[in-house]
């Protein structure tokens, strides 16, 4: 073999030998890593893990008692995590519902302020020149759609009649702007606005109510006496807080104000942000076009409102939480009752005890060892309920989401945690006194107790 083959192979072995005394080594040193380890904490650890033991296996010798005593943890537990679980499912339905509708776009209408406020205003108004305004000068502003509440009105269809439906005239921008799109023909479009054609859409109930179908695209209505094509059918939005979204016909807003002329000084309308990021921006920007507009002074009130979609979400948030605090806070006093069983069966234990205990301390058991035995009992007993609770509340939430009607329930991960951690605490609160009593019997005392 050649001398240059003969030094790879060397320089060869040579590695390998050493990669595995480096390979040895550290399988060495991770050998005699717990030696090196301070003694006190093997020893503390080795005690807590007996106390751990001891606790298990007189839970187990006492099946019966145990199970009674944890009932009321158990109780507390599941009943903490039922309430908390559907107040978030709740609350989590309805901010999720308010953002389906939009979360960029904010409501203005024209609003007297309280009576000591409103001195020196004139008249409330709010009138289209002041929406093309904050269209013109608003550039954080993207879209904007009046909103004429004409009240109920009556719809008539052949020989069908229905009263009280709500009409509202709007743009072409507000199906856009509030997701308020047709499922069958069209929206009315710039044309039928600038024109202000006698055009409808219509939502699902009342096509529902008016026995009827997609096919009346095309036929006329009548709303209170005025004749309306009818040119489209409405998605179905459900229901919001009690109120039928379905339940709607929408005009263009120019036909609206030429039908009621009574309410042109008192015109609502919906403005859309160009982002989320600007919807603060664009909330300061129509406040300044408006206050301008009808000549507010420094200090005076607006005489006008502004009601952001995203601070209702931030609402419903902040009453999901007020709501779930005050009733887990509510329920968790039963807590208070289960760790008064959890004390009341430990001091029994003790006095049933007692000749164990005196045999521990003769041979050596300290009053710190007999102390952290007992309260190791508690503790674990009660957090044995603070799992079975947890369990049994996230098992009802489940079962109660397979109802149809019900929304989904949702068990937040902070709620489970908190439960253990309160469970485990009611055992080391209230197990406290059993186990010092336990620590202070005088073991002669306690080795003579029948």
């Amino acid at each position: 073999m050649a001398p240059d083959a003969h030094a790879l192979l060397s320089v060869g072995a040579s590695a390998i030998e050493q990669s595995d005394a480096s390979r040895s080594g550290r399988l060495r040193r991770l050998l005699t890593l717990p030696a090196k380890l301070p003694r006190w904490s093997w020893s503390v650890a080795a005690r807590n893990g007996q106390n751990v033991v001891t606790a298990f296996v007189q839970i187990w010798a006492n099946k019966g008692r145990s199970i009674l005593t944890t009932l009321g943890i158990i109780i507390a537990v599941t009943s903490i995590i039922t309430v908390v679980s559907f107040v978030e499912g709740f609350g989590n339905y309805m901010t999720n519902m308010v953002r389906g509708y939009g979360t960029q776009f904010m409501i203005i209408h024209p609003q007297r302020p309280p009576s000591r406020q409103s001195v020196g205003l004139r008249r409330v108004t709010l009138n289209m020149a002041d929406v093309n305004a904050v269209h013109a000068d608003c550039p954080s502003v993207n879209r904007i759609s009046p909103f004429i509440y004409t009240g109920d009105g009556e719809i008539v269809y052949g020989v069908e009649k229905i009263d009280k439906v709500p009409v509202r005239g709007v743009s072409e921008h507000y199906q856009t702007i509030r997701q308020f799109f047709v499922d069958a023909g069209r929206f009315f479009g710039p044309v039928d606005v600038a024109t202000a054609a006698h055009v409808i859409v219509i939502g699902r109930s009342v096509l529902k109510a008016l026995q009827t179908d997609d096919s009346l695209i095309g036929e006329h209505v009548y709303i209170d006496g005025t004749r309306f094509l009818v040119i489209g059918v409405l998605q179905s939005k459900g229901s919001n807080m009690g109120e039928d979204q379905d339940e709607t016909v929408m005009i263009p807003y120019t036909t609206a104000l030429r039908l009621y002329p009574d309410l042109k000084d008192r015109v609502r309308f919906l403005a859309e942000a160009t982002d989320e990021g600007h919807i603060e921006q664009a909330d300061a920007e129509i406040t300044r076009v408006l206050r301008q507009r009808h000549d507010l002074l420094p200090g005076q009130p607006n005489d006008f409102i502004v009601q952001r979609q995203d601070q209702m979400v931030k609402e419903f948030e902040t009453i999901k939480t007020v709501a779930g605090s005050i009733l887990g806070g509510i329920v968790s006093i039963s807590l208070l009752v289960g760790g008064i069983g959890i004390m009341n069966v430990m001091l029994v234990s003790v006095t049933e005890r007692t000749r164990e205990i005196g045999l521990r301390k003769s041979v050596g058991g300290r009053r710190r060892d007999i102390l952290m035995q007992f309260l190791t009992e508690a503790i674990v007993l009660c957090s044995l309920g603070g799992v079975v609770g947890v369990a049994l509340g996230i098992g009802i939430s489940r079962i109660a989401s397979l109802h149809p009607d019900m929304v989904p329930l949702e068990t937040p991960a902070w709620c489970v945690a908190l439960a253990l951690v309160f469970s485990a605490g009611t055992g080391m609160i209230f197990g406290i006194i059993p186990a010092f009593k336990a620590a202070v019997i005088h073991p002669i005392d306690a080795i003579r107790h029948e």
